[in-house]
């Protein structure tokens, strides 16, 4: 960053430039700083410097500038839109699900912006969790025709390898372990049952009537259950 009659700030260095440091005139730094701050790249630690720069008044009161820190934005932005494609909506509890390194406050600034310019909605989608929800308008449509579509009785099954998998992140009870070879049951939008291993877990109550449809959809064939444990026929 350049700076001259200003005191500048990079990073948690702080320097004073002078003309013969950075090469430059007043006015061209002064017109690289316009830039910056249009492209919200730097900021000042006070509006009187700003208003140096965009000559909205006249004045030559000085100020601070600094790299305004908002990550490498190519790589927070294109994590963010793999997100929104992997869950259709977004919000900080998903992240648990997520290794990325990239945090919530930096993925929240690409979704503000995303959403200022009408590409995708904000709003409270998913109840129970507080915070800023984000969503792709298709999903926004979808769940609206979930909402309207009578639920039935299909078993619904998974590995725990799916993203889908957010059994005990934005559902009750434990988590499961992601690993492909385990299987997740769902009922009506409700996690039922899981195998793992050779270990058949009972996540909710179901009619026994259907028990043995749901041991069988977890296990991925028939079995007999004995105490949790599924044996071959």
């Amino acid at each position: 960053m350049v700076a001259l009659g200003f005191r500048a700030v990079v990073g948690r260095r702080e320097h004073q430039l002078d003309e013969r440091a950075v090469l430059l005139g007043e006015a061209d730094v002064r017109s690289a700083l316009s830039e910056l701050v249009a492209a919200g790249a730097v900021s000042s630690d006070g509006f009187a410097g700003l208003r140096t720069i965009i000559g909205t008044r006249p004045t030559n009161a000085t100020g601070r500038w600094f790299a305004v820190n908002a990550g490498d934005e190519p790589v927070v932005e294109s994590v963010a839109w793999t997100l929104l494609r992997r869950y259709g909506v977004v919000f900080r509890r998903l992240l648990t699900r997520e290794a990325g390194e990239v945090p919530w406050r930096d993925l929240a600034q690409v979704y503000r912006r995303l959403e200022a310019r009408g590409e995708i909605r904000g709003g409270r989608f998913v109840g129970g969790f507080s915070g800023e929800q984000f969503a792709l308008p298709d999903a926004v449509e979808r769940l609206r025709e979930v909402r309207r579509t009578a639920p039935d009785d299909r078993l619904v099954t998974i590995s725990a390898a799916d993203p889908l998998n957010l059994t005990g992140i934005i559902t009750a009870g434990d988590r499961l372990r992601t690993v492909a070879s385990n299987r997740i049951v769902y009922l009506r939008g409700v996690p039922v049952s899981a195998m793992e291993g050779d270990m058949l877990r009972v996540l909710a109550d179901v009619d026994p009537a259907i028990a043995p449809t749901v041991a069988a959809a977890a296990a991925g064939r028939r079995v007999p259950v004995l105490s949790g444990y599924v044996g071959r026929i």
